[in-house]
């Protein structure tokens, strides 16, 4: 602006100095005519200049390209035969051993700690009195309780902020910032009642966790390295939402590897290789990827020298074998090493399992019986290695008509540890000891009760077809005992359909308000067979025996469920 005000000043003078010199006797035409070609050359100079401080302005804020959706959910969520019925086992030989050698004080003392234990639990004490108690067998800590639980509505907002950069020719940036939060709550804990409702780094994304954006994704694209078919990617990787989960999003495909067996937030890196130029099949791609899941050293503790845990490293190959724009065949085979037995994160810690786990503490915490206390926590250990991998196809015609299956395998090769919820897919086995003060005897876990592979395996199947003023879908996939993805990020509420081990069916209808808005009309109807969906930690058992109190569980249960809900979604 100052430039050009001076070039403005400049002309003015220069158009001056041609003209001669007024006299007393000089024409006033002449003055006047002066002055309005000075006026319009001025007016000309400052439209020049604000055509220019406009280009300069789009070109800076055009190198960061902001989109995004909001999405406000409304869901009727019901639970039928929900069940708590706690109990562990114990390695009771292991225990009557430590007691009869008097390591945990005199039983017929009320005052020592196995005194103390005996008198909260008669039948316990009874049948070791008795001596009843031999071998690993189940400690029955509660009475069993079953009921129904209806939620008839309730709300969320997302919001999910991308934003792409052009850094040079072949070199781009992506990134997504997402909120997702329940209408009336941004305390971002959740009170543990299932591996559901734990906020870790891997699925905050899909947990409703307040008023804030996070980093759901940031990572660069290097493409053609070297002029060669060759590209890298790194960062906090797209690795949600992925095919065929996309349709039921009513989006793109949204993240690289398979949404059956992923949808879980990672850092790592991608080192692809556009394989079709070579073989002359449309679309083909070959990646390699790699990921860290879990940091074990920094900010658990490690200079107090208490550190029992490691790092989850991930790795593994996603290929397109076919990706032509009609027909998308996907290969994933990956593996997870050095699993441990939880995440970093933060809840609410449940007043049931203080009183189960931490008499002391329960005795302060009943003073304050609405009060949940919030804590940071971290798992006990490594409890083995986990192998993923599936074939998926998906058909998609000119007509819009897209039809699409998939075959997921899991193989979990647990290593005979074990915290408080169990070892890999395999349940703790627990013994008593003291407190360090020998003032209290707690019940924990020694090991698991096997180190058995375990293989598991999921099917989705599903299409989605044109109807009156949008389209209709229909979706089914059924878990095995020991099926075990990585799907918990998916924001299903009642839990990632696609982690269920049972029965899912979906059914939608879109109904486009126009191509940048849409309604959804959809439910979902779960049918659990077996516990620990979305969780490997813990040996899965037939939901109908915990209701019938033949087997246990130290999280409830839920035998079916139902989400009915209706979504207003605007992309921008």
């Amino acid at each position: 602006m100052h430039t050009l005000n001076s070039v403005a000043v400049a002309v003015t003078l220069g158009l001056a100095c041609n003209f001669p010199q007024p006299t007393i006797a000089a024409d006033n035409a002449d003055i006047e005519q002066l002055q309005r070609k000075i006026d319009e050359l001025t007016q000309e100079l400052e439209d020049l200049d604000s055509r220019l401080n406009q280009t300069e302005r789009h070109t800076a804020l055009d190198r960061i390209h902001f989109s995004g959706d909001f999405r406000t959910r409304a869901h009727s969520l019901h639970y039928r035969d929900v069940t708590w019925s706690p109990g562990i086992k114990v390695n009771f030989d292991d225990f009557v051993h430590r007691a009869m050698n008097g390591e945990y004080g005199n039983p017929m003392d009320e005052t020592s700690p196995l005194g103390r234990l005996m008198a909260a639990n008669p039948d316990l004490a009874n049948a070791f009195m008795n001596g009843q108690l031999a071998g690993v067998m189940p400690w029955v800590l509660g009475n069993r309780q079953t009921y129904d639980i209806n939620n008839d509505l309730f709300y969320t907002t997302r919001l999910r902020l991308d934003l792409n950069a052009r850094v040079w020719d072949n070199v781009s940036f992506a990134g997504r910032l997402s909120m997702y939060k329940n209408w009336g709550d941004s305390t971002g804990v959740q009170v543990f009642d299932s591996w559901r409702s734990f906020s870790m780094d891997g699925t905050n994304s899909g947990n409703t966790s307040g008023d804030w954006l996070r980093v759901e994704r940031a990572y660069f694209d290097w493409k053609n390295i070297g002029g060669s078919e060759f590209y890298l990617s790194i960062g906090r990787r797209p690795s949600t939402y992925g095919p065929p989960s996309h349709l039921r999003e009513n989006e793109k495909r949204g993240g690289t590897p398979s949404g059956h067996l992923v949808n879980f937030n990672f850092d790592g890196a991608t080192l692809g290789y556009k394989l079709g130029e070579l073989t002359g099949i449309e679309g083909q791609v070959v990646r390699f990827c790699y990921g860290q899941g879990f940091e074990s050293q920094w900010g658990n503790g490690e200079l107090f020298g208490n550190l029992i845990t490691k790092d989850t490293h991930l790795g593994g190959f996603n290929i397109d074998v076919i990706n032509d724009g009609n027909h998308f065949v996907q290969l994933t085979l990956f593996g997870a090493k050095d699993i441990n037995d939880g995440f970093k994160g933060t809840m609410a810690f449940p007043n049931e399992l203080a009183a189960i786990f931490a008499p002391t503490l329960y005795q302060d915490m009943q003073k304050f019986d609405n009060f949940n206390f919030v804590t940071r926590v971290q798992p006990s250990g490594v409890i083995g290695d986990m192998y993923l991998g599936g074939l998926g196809y998906l058909y998609e015609s000119d007509e819009d008509i897209k039809a699409f299956a998939s075959l997921g395998w899991t193989h979990a090769k647990p290593n005979g540890n074990a915290g408080m919820f169990g070892g890999l897919l395999t349940d703790a086995v627990f013994t008593g000891q003291l407190s360090a003060d020998g003032s209290e005897l707690m019940m924990v876990p020694m090991a698991a009760d096997g180190q058995q592979a375990r293989d598991g395996y999921g099917v989705y199947i599903g299409m989605q077809i044109p109807a009156p003023m949008g389209k209709f879908g229909l979706e089914y996939n059924y878990g095995s005992k020991y099926w075990s993805p990585f799907t918990q990020a998916q924001d299903d509420p009642i839990g990632s359909k696609l982690a269920t081990r049972g029965h899912v069916v979906e059914a939608y209808y879109l109904f486009d308000i126009n191509p940048r808005m849409f309604i959804k009309l959809a439910g979902l109807y779960y049918d659990y067979q077996y516990t620990g969906s979305g969780t490997p930690v813990g040996a899965p058992v037939k939901v109908d025996d915990v209701i019938k109190g033949t087997a246990y569980s130290l999280l409830p249960v839920v035998d079916t469920a139902l989400d009915i809900n209706a979504s207003f979604t605007v992309n921008f």
